[in-house]
């Protein structure tokens, strides 16, 4: 549910490694003028995690300190925040959760190309065969906030940023 008392609204952009949730992120940044927080580089930059991952060759995000580090900027609102997994953001922070999809191929090549092997690549294609993040958006947030996209293409991208800067546009608060 919208919160009132916030001027712009919140966005969260999720999705399985490789689905553009970055590049389409910074586009609708740029065309909305709504800020960008890459919570992946967050985590990095401020130490929000609990060590590395040797198997899946990340980090192990503090879900915690990651919400308090967001917490007065999302309720301010105008905030686009761009991360694979979406079950431990407070509810109240978004007005709409888009969940981006990509073809099992184009995203085994995307992954393969960014570097993925064995367990992180197997991992993160049956993820999206599986439809893990769009489930748990579903199960997360309000129905009607969640939408899921198709990102196969550069095109698709640019699609789905236009879609969602006319949604920003038109954005109204609703009263609690």
């Amino acid at each position: 549910m919208a919160q009132s008392w916030r001027k712009k609204p919140n966005i969260l952009v999720t999705g399985t490694p490789g689905t553009g949730k970055t590049t389409m992120s910074s586009a609708l940044a740029e065309a909305t003028q709504l800020r960008h927080v890459n919570v992946g580089e967050l985590v990095r930059q401020k130490n929000l995690h609990d060590g590395w991952d040797q198997e899946f060759d990340c980090y192990v995000i503090n879900e915690d300190l990651v919400c308090d580090e967001l917490e007065d900027m999302m309720e301010e609102g105008g905030v686009i925040v761009d991360y694979h997994g979406c079950d431990f953001f407070p509810e109240r922070w978004f007005d709409r959760v888009v969940v981006l999809q990509t073809d099992n191929t184009v995203l085994y090549d995307r992954l393969a190309r960014r570097g993925y092997t064995g367990a992180k690549l197997s991992n993160n294609v049956e993820c999206e065969i599986f439809q893990t993040i769009l489930e748990e958006a579903k199960s997360s947030y309000a129905e009607d906030i969640v939408v899921s996209t198709k990102s196969d293409t550069v095109e698709d991208i640019t699609r789905n940023v236009a879609e969602l800067a006319d949604w920003v546009s038109s954005w109204q608060p609703t009263s609690m």
